[in-house]
């Protein structure tokens, strides 16, 4: 089981700080922010276990065919009005 936070009055250093060593990462911040939290308390962050989407952060490649593809769902039917 997995709780949820939310953090009031992050000072900007640490925000900063935070987007700093996600993007470097390729990671999310809150995958960052958790593995803080968990040097911070002297834990192995390494123990948690994500079935998330981050390694795909930052992987989008442009595709030509495929925003052809998708470009029928950016039409509206003004018929169906």
């Amino acid at each position: 089981m997995t709780t949820q936070y939310t953090i009031h009055s992050v000072p900007d250093t640490v925000d900063d700080a935070l987007h700093r060593l996600a993007e470097q990462g390729s990671k999310s911040i809150n995958a960052v922010a958790i593995e803080a939290l968990a040097r911070g308390l002297e834990l192995n962050a390494a123990e948690a276990t994500h079935n998330d989407l981050d390694s795909l952060i930052g992987t989008w490649q442009e595709d030509a065919a495929f925003e052809q593809a998708i470009a029928d769902f950016e039409r509206t039917d003004e018929a169906s009005s």
